[in-house]
C-alpha cells in the first residue's frame, strides 16, 4: 500500500513539473513576441534614418528647388484678402442660399469680370480682384440635438422609437445647420462691404421664401394674440374666484366650521396658477421664434469693409513648393528601391 502511495506522489510531481514546464513555456513566447515587436520597430526606425542619410543631399536639392520656385511665385502673386459673413438662414432658405453662393464662384473661376460688375454693382478691377466664393456651415452638435428635439415632438412615440439619434445624426446635412459662414477672398481689400447686401438680398427678394415668411409671422401674430386673450381670460377667472372666496369668508360666522370643499377650491387655485405659467411660458417662445423669423435671413456678422490679409505658412508658396519638392523626391527614391526588391525578388 505504501509503494502505492509513493506512486500516486511521483506522478503528481511529474504533473507538476509539466504545468510549470508548460507556463515558463507559455511566458517565454509571450516576451519574445513583444521583445519582436519592439525589434520590428527599432529595425523600421533605423531603416528610415538609413534611407534619408544615404539620400539627404538628393532630398535637400529637390526641396531647394521647390523652394526657389515657390519664392518665385511669392513675388509674383499679388497679396490676398479674405473676409467672412456669418448668416442663419430661415424657412429651408439654406439650400438656395448655397446655390447662390457657388454660382458667384464660378462666375469667378470663369472670370465672368462684366456679370460679376453688373451684379454687385463694382467696377471692372474691383470685379476682377474677386479670387474666390465660398460658403460652409458652422458645425455645433447642439444644432443636431435641437433638430432632434423639435422632431420627438413632432411625431408619435412608436415612430421615433424607429429613428434613433445617430441614423437622424447621419442624414443630417450641411443645410440643416442653424449659421452659415461666407467667405470671399479678393486681391482688393475694401470691395467687400458691397457684396453682403447682394448676396442676402438674392435670397430675401426670392417670393416663395417672401410669402413663407409672412405667412409664418402671421401665424406667430396670431398665436401671439390668442395666448394674451387666454391670459387676459384666467387673470379675470382668478379675480373672480378670489372675489367670491373673499365673500364666502364673509359669510363665516364664528364657531367650528367644517370646511368640506377647502382641498377643492385649493386645486381650482392651483390649476389656474399652472395654467397662466403655461401660457406664459408659451408666450416667451413665441416671441423668440418671431425675433428668430422676423426675416428670411438674420445676419449675425457683416463683411468688414476693410478685410484681412490672408497669411500663414501653409498659404505660402515657398513653404508649399519646398515641401512638394522633397516629397516628390522622396517618393521617387522609395519606387526605386521598391523596384529593386521586386527585381531581386524574382530572382
Amino acid at each position: 500500500m505504501s509503494t502505492n502511495q509513493q506512486n500516486k506522489n511521483n506522478e503528481e510531481e511529474v504533473d507538476l513539473g509539466s504545468l510549470f514546464v508548460i507556463i515558463g513555456n507559455g511566458f517565454s513566447k509571450f516576451f519574445n513576441f513583444i521583445a519582436s515587436i519592439f525589434k520590428g520597430i527599432f529595425h523600421i526606425v533605423i531603416s528610415i534614418l538609413i534611407f534619408f542619410k544615404d539620400n539627404f543631399i538628393k532630398i535637400a536639392i529637390a526641396g531647394l528647388i521647390g523652394l526657389v520656385a515657390g519664392i518665385f511665385l511669392e513675388v509674383k502673386t499679388s497679396t490676398k484678402y479674405g473676409s467672412e459673413l456669418l448668416l442663419e438662414p430661415n424657412f429651408k432658405s439654406a439650400r438656395q442660399l448655397y446655390k447662390n453662393v457657388n454660382y458667384y464662384n464660378d462666375l469667378v473661376k470663369q472670370k465672368k469680370i462684366k456679370t460679376l460688375s453688373n451684379l454687385f454693382n463694382l467696377d471692372s478691377l474691383e470685379a476682377a480682384s474677386l479670387k474666390k466664393f465660398e460658403i460652409e456651415p458652422l458645425r455645433i452638435d447642439n444644432n443636431i440635438i435641437a433638430a432632434y428635439d423639435e422632431l420627438i415632438l413632432e411625431v408619435d412615440t412608436l415612430t421615433i422609437k424607429s429613428y434613433e439619434y445617430e441614423d437622424f445624426k447621419k442624414s443630417f446635412t450641411d443645410f440643416d445647420y442653424k449659421v452659415h459662414k461666407i467667405t470671399v477672398i479678393s486681391e482688393k481689400n475694401d470691395v467687400f462691404d458691397k457684396l453682403g447686401d447682394v448676396i442676402i438680398s438674392s435670397i430675401v427678394n426670392n417670393k416663395y421664401f417672401d410669402r413663407f415668411k409672412r405667412l409664418t409671422n402671421a401665424d406667430l401674430n396670431r398665436k401671439d394674440s390668442l395666448y394674451k386673450l387666454n391670459l387676459a381670460q384666467i387673470d379675470s377667472l382668478r379675480r373672480v374666484y378670489m372675489q367670491v372666496m373673499l365673500e364666502e369668508a364673509k359669510k363665516q360666522t364664528s364657531g367650528t366650521n367644517i370646511d368640506l370643499g377647502g382641498q377643492r377650491k385649493t386645486t381650482k387655485e392651483l390649476e389656474l396658477f399652472e395654467t397662466n405659467r403655461k401660457i406664459n411660458k408659451d408666450l416667451k417662445e413665441i416671441v423668440e421664434e418671431k425675433s428668430e423669423k422676423y426675416e428670411v435671413i438674420n445676419v449675425i456678422s457683416n463683411f468688414q469693409p476693410i478685410g484681412y490679409e490672408i497669411k500663414g505658412v501653409t498659404k505660402n508658396y515657398a513653404f508649399l513648393l519646398g515641401a512638394l519638392g522633397a516629397g516628390l523626391m522622396i517618393t521617387f527614391l522609395l519606387l526605386i528601391k521598391l523596384n529593386k526588391y521586386l527585381e531581386n525578388y524574382k530572382k
